[in-house]
């Protein structure tokens, strides 16, 4: 079994971000938390946690209410690699490298 922790104030403030934004966005909606719940196949108890951002919730479960509320493909858009600005400046500067000392050796 995984050690208990407490994760960084970043992660913390950003799953308290999303719960806030599933709230509204269930109330835009203009469905109750039992419908959204039965949905996600959680319990409303379960809901709420995910609303006030709890981190002990599975990710499974936060992906579950997406889906109820029609929401699912923004979650599979968070690490897509062309918005992965750090990771493609690091494949840009390795490829530069790479071309630079293959000119050298010619």
């Amino acid at each position: 079994m995984p050690t208990p922790h407490t994760p960084p104030i970043a992660v913390r403030r950003a799953l308290a971000k999303l719960g806030d934004d599933i709230f509204d966005a269930r109330k835009r909606r203009k469905l109750s938390a039992t419908v959204v719940a039965e949905r996600a196949f959680t319990s409303r108890k379960t809901l709420k946690r995910i609303e006030d951002g709890d981190y002990r919730v599975s990710i499974g479960i936060y992906a579950s209410v997406l889906n109820a509320l029609g929401m699912i493909d923004a979650l599979s858009e968070l690490a897509d690699a062309s918005k992965d600005k750090i990771g493609l400046l690091l494949t840009s500067e390795a490829n530069r490298r790479k071309r630079r000392d293959n000119d050298k050796k010619q």
